[in-house]
């Protein structure tokens, strides 16, 4: 698949948070849909705009997923989930790397188990873990560092 990395666009806004919303759907089955809909408003209402954000865009120029960085930490890595599997995820990683140096960072939801399988299989390990997510909230985080 052919993948062009850019950096965020306004006008692309809505498609991220499209992204989002059916990537977060799809692999965050832990969450209600009230979770979901909390959420939901913080990324529709800024939090795309408190990040530095590249997104991935496929060969006819649509946005297939998108990473959000501050400093070295990752703060979201979303992938369209038409698109799971085809290496989108390992690219932007490489791409945050090329960006920020080798010593990237992490938070990850404890109960999503294939986003936890698919950082250790990018060279994350676990240097911490919290009860609480960013929010306050009840869903606990696992904080990975990059060897």
């Amino acid at each position: 698949m052919h993948i062009v990395i850019d950096p965020f666009h306004e006008s692309n806004h809505d498609k991220l948070v499209d992204i989002w919303y059916r990537a977060v759907c799809h692999t965050h089955t832990f969450l209600s849909k009230d979770d979901i809909q909390f959420y939901h408003q913080i990324v529709q209402n800024g939090a795309l705009k408190e990040v530095e954000i590249w997104v991935a865009n496929n060969e006819n120029n649509e946005p297939t997923g998108f990473i959000g960085l501050y400093g070295t930490k990752i703060e979201m890595l979303f992938i369209d989930p038409a698109f799971h599997k085809n290496g989108i995820g390992r690219r932007l990683i490489q791409h945050a790397e090329k960006l920020k140096g080798s010593h990237l960072q992490v938070d990850v939801n404890e109960q999503n188990d294939g986003a936890y399988a698919f950082y250790i299989q990018q060279g994350f390990v676990i240097a911490g873990r919290s009860e609480l997510d960013g929010s306050g909230r009840p869903f606990p985080l696992l904080h990975l560092i990059k060897k």
